[in-house]
């Protein structure tokens, strides 16, 4: 549980450590490779992000099985990839000898299981944010990925990008001075959904038992599943466990934040639904000193386009986004651009020379690990951290109260015991972690 050092999580398995110190531009690998030399993966979960992991992964890795519990969805994939196995249930996927690494692309209340017993059989594993659904699954993904020595990587695909590379460097370069003031926002907003108040047959092709996996049993409605799970927190955590993984990923990285020693959260719901998700949110976050650097106070808001819960404060350009307020100056940052502010102060801004190099690829970094050796940007030590720091938002916000958190023991300080049930939870009867 040990957290990394900076150069560790900068360094990919396709780069040397001196391509990153002499800030080198490192090639792309071209045209994929034999068969033989090709990492074997199934891909669980097909559609929808599973998908664009595909079209990440297709010309990398030989795919020797796929998996989906929703059989309408998949003919996309199994028309592209004819050779390879198909299953519904993962279990038999995990199985395959031959399958040396797995990609999960479930919804989220799923990935751990998948994710646990991929690498407990000695698989390599990527998986999409927010890598887990609890605190306490995070965890043991973590300790399972030092256990058995494995290459992770969690899905957040904007940390390949070229300008939050540019952004870390300007902040490590200390150009805006010490940073104690982070906020991040999202104008994204949960759809309302329905419960069905009496048995519904789930529409055939669908194993609706295999996807509801560990979670509670309740009776099918089609505004649980796909894209819409997200919005209940029986299966996903709203915009915050959604998105907070990508933008919060900027600030974690370029701060060298790990985890918070507080958390607190409010929020509210302005829509008619019985998925009683928070369309409006904003979570605190507290976080240590680290060697040098301040104590930093970060908050993230969603349902507004800006830096205020009640979306009067907004930044032209960036309807969401990221600000670092430091003692001589600021920078709003988006996926694809950033801005220093106060403008005219930084007129004529030359940014630091580029020291970290150009990303292969986010999905080929892991496979390339795979092959060849070194950690991943986004493994699960470093992404781990991230996506608890997330949870824990929804966690104080369900539980209605501040949160002290001891990150290396991964255990509350203060005593709320109504927060222990989102921690950790109970799983539906036959499925354990």
């Amino acid at each position: 549980m040990s957290n990394i050092n900076r150069r560790d999580f900068l360094t990919t398995g396709a780069l040397g450590a001196a391509a990153l110190a002499g800030g080198l531009e490192v090639p792309l690998a071209g045209a994929a490779q034999p068969t033989a030399e090709r990492v074997r993966l199934a891909v669980i979960g097909v559609a929808g992000r599973g998908a664009e992991n595909l079209r990440g992964v297709r010309t990398d890795a030989n795919i020797v099985a796929l998996c989906d519990v929703d059989q309408n969805r998949t003919g996309p994939a199994r028309k592209e990839f004819p050779k390879a196995v198909f299953h519904e249930d993962y279990r038999r996927v995990i199985d395959m000898k031959n399958v040396e690494a797995v990609l999960v692309s479930t919804p989220d209340h799923t990935h751990a299981c998948i994710a646990a017993a991929a690498m407990r059989a000695g698989k390599h594993v990527y998986c999409e944010k927010p890598l887990t659904h609890s605190v306490y699954e995070c965890r043991t993904l973590i300790d399972l990925a030092t256990k058995h020595k494995l290459v992770t990587q969690m899905g957040t695909q904007i940390h390949a990008d070229n300008n939050y590379r540019r952004v870390v460097e300007i902040i490590q370069a200390n150009t805006l001075g010490p940073i104690r003031r982070v906020q991040v926002w999202h104008n994204g907003r949960p759809r309302a959904g329905q419960l069905a108040r009496q048995e519904t047959k789930p529409p055939q092709g669908l194993n609706y038992d295999l996807w509801l996996g560990p979670a509670p049993y309740r009776h099918y409605h089609a505004s649980h599943l796909h894209f819409d799970w997200r919005w209940w927190f029986d299966f996903g955590g709203g915009v915050l466990a959604d998105m907070a993984c990508h933008y919060m990923d900027l600030p974690h990285w370029a701060l060298e934040l790990r985890r918070p020693t507080s958390i607190a959260a409010q929020g509210r719901v302005t829509y008619k639904g019985d998925n009683n998700m928070p369309d409006i949110m904003q979570v605190d976050y507290h976080y240590a000193a680290r060697g040098k650097m301040p104590a930093v106070h970060l908050t993230w808001y969603h349902g507004v386009p800006g830096p205020d819960l009640n979306g009067k404060v907004t930044i032209r350009g960036y309807t969401s986004g990221v600000l670092f307020e430091g003692e001589k100056g600021s920078l709003v940052a988006g996926y694809n651009n950033y801005r220093m502010l106060p403008e005219d102060r930084f007129k004529g801004f030359q940014p630091p020379k580029p020291t970290i190099a150009a990303s292969v690829g986010h999905h080929r970094e892991w496979l390339q690990a795979i092959r060849k050796g070194g950690p991943t940007t986004c493994n699960f030590a470093y992404s781990g951290a991230l996506a608890e720091t997330v949870l824990l938002g929804n966690v104080a916000y369900r539980a209605q109260a501040r949160l002290e958190w001891d990150g290396a023991a991964g255990r509350l300080t203060n005593k709320v015991p109504q927060a222990e049930q989102y921690l950790r939870r109970e799983y539906r009867k036959g499925w354990t972690l």
